[in-house]
């Protein structure tokens, strides 16, 4: 049996069948047989066959579909990839029917035509072969663009891509600098999950949105009675994220009295509580980011030059300016993919739909990226700009049943349009009639009233 073979397992009840179909195929196919449901599901999940041959007439209801379409619904919730054949008894044509609206790849007819039957198997074989192919090639390309949940295939993000990937595996203190929407806790997090420390928390802590009063207690807790309301000991972020790592967004917001202190323990990897007089080893990893120029802010005075240094070990910066724009397609692209996923299309449409909606103008991170995924109003709906970019003209007719509306700039059905235009058509003499009747009806009452 070569190990190259397509693995094909029959679900078939009929002993004379089994060994009709076991001569007839086992120089082509790796062949596993069952001969009732509970063993077939049991076979799949350890053979992990190409195809499945599934006869629908199985004990112990052999007279009819019911246990066969069952065992249907089974095979394809464990494995939906999987191609299945469905054999029904001669002129069952509404159980087969039914076999294929639940997903079979084909059907076939008691008594069996082994020649139809084997060009039934080589092409849902052939087809399953390529998806694999498919599949391994899209998951490759994939990777290439992908660091955890970032995407990004200019050279640019490449860079950045295989920076991460050096850094996560040592325990330098990282700063990631960029605009708002670049992604920084998306990178803070990548490193996490791809370094030892992945089974450890992360601990993020937005220094901006703590009051300066409260941001002492969150990052090195404090002890019981150390202020007014401290009525238990409390840990703080840093201790919190013990052995994994504490991410501590907006970093220039902190103030100047705070930031001698957490420089105090990047030096010696002590915390001491709030209120408390011990000090405590903690093996926290900082990762710390900013949208400022933090070397601006140490000039004006606001940020410490040694705590920029001990920071910025190693420095990540994040920008969406033109070079990066053309990321966006790749990010869009996976997106849409995951918004997709109850209403399925095709990979190609998917990625097609990515490139146009490429922003024009230089558009901070997430803003544009929502923006290039964002779904159509409706199905079938399009803009002006979009129409406009395909070469149809305002006002004529841009597909099948629809037409562009210039003043809305979408489309509006063929039908409706036509009837806004003889509306629009017949106003003029609508009003002219308007106008002689109020003067009749005028006239009437002067005569009335005199």
């Amino acid at each position: 049996m070569s190990p190259a073979q397509p693995k094909l397992l029959i679900v078939e009840d009929d002993e004379a069948i089994r060994t009709q179909l076991k001569y007839a195929l086992r120089e082509r196919y790796a062949l596993t047989f069952a001969d009732n449901r509970t063993k077939a599901l049991a076979l799949l999940s350890e053979i992990h066959p190409d195809v499945v041959s599934l006869d629908l007439g199985l004990p112990p209801h052999a007279d009819t579909a019911e246990e066969g379409l069952q065992a249907l619904e089974d095979i394809l919730r464990a494995a939906p990839a999987t191609k299945v054949i469905v054999v029904t008894g001669n002129g069952d044509r509404a159980n087969a029917r039914r076999a294929v609206e639940l997903g079979a790849f084909d059907y076939l007819s008691k008594p069996i035509d082994l020649t139809e039957y084997e060009t039934v198997l080589h092409r849902s074989t052939y087809l399953q072969a390529l998806e694999t192919e498919n599949g391994r090639q899209a998951a490759e390309a994939e990777a290439a663009v992908r660091f955890e949940e970032i995407i990004g295939s200019t050279p640019r993000m490449r860079e950045i891509f295989a920076m991460l990937s050096l850094v996560a595996k040592t325990d330098v203190t990282l700063l990631v600098q960029g605009e708002s929407g670049t992604g920084k806790e998306l990178v803070a997090r990548a490193v996490h999950h791809k370094s030892r420390r992945k089974n450890a928390p992360f601990v993020p802590i937005n220094c901006g949105a703590i009051p300066e009063s409260l941001l002492e207690s969150e990052l090195f807790g404090h002890e019981k009675g150390a202020y007014t309301g401290a009525h238990i000991q409390r840990k703080g972020k840093l201790e919190q994220a013990d052995n994994g790592t504490v991410f501590l967004d907006e970093i220039a917001e902190m103030s100047l009295p705070l930031q001698v202190k957490l420089l105090r323990f990047l030096q010696e990897r002590q915390i001491e509580r709030l209120g408390g007089q011990q000090r405590i080893p903690v093996d926290t990893r900082v990762i710390a980011a900013t949208n400022k120029d933090l070397k601006t802010e140490i000039a004006a005075g606001r940020f410490r030059e040694d705590l920029f240094f001990r920071l910025s070990v190693v420095t990540v910066t994040l920008r969406v300016s033109s070079p990066e724009l053309s990321a966006i397609p790749a990010a869009a692209f996976v997106q849409c993919r995951c918004s997709h996923r109850h209403r399925p299309e095709p990979l190609a449409r998917q990625h097609s739909r990515a490139r146009e909606c490429r922003p024009a103008s230089d558009d901070p991170g997430a803003g544009a990226l929502h923006r290039a995924v964002r779904p159509r109003d409706r199905p079938g709906h399009e803009t002006g700009a979009s129409v406009a970019a395909r070469g149809a003209q305002p006002g004529r007719a841009a597909g099948r049943g629809r037409c562009v509306d210039p003043d809305e700039g979408q489309y509006q059905p063929r039908g409706d349009r036509a009837r806004y235009q003889s509306a629009g058509a017949a106003r003029p003499a609508r009003q002219a009639s308007h106008r002689q009747q109020g003067a009749a009806l005028g006239r009437g009452r002067a005569l009335t009233s005199s």
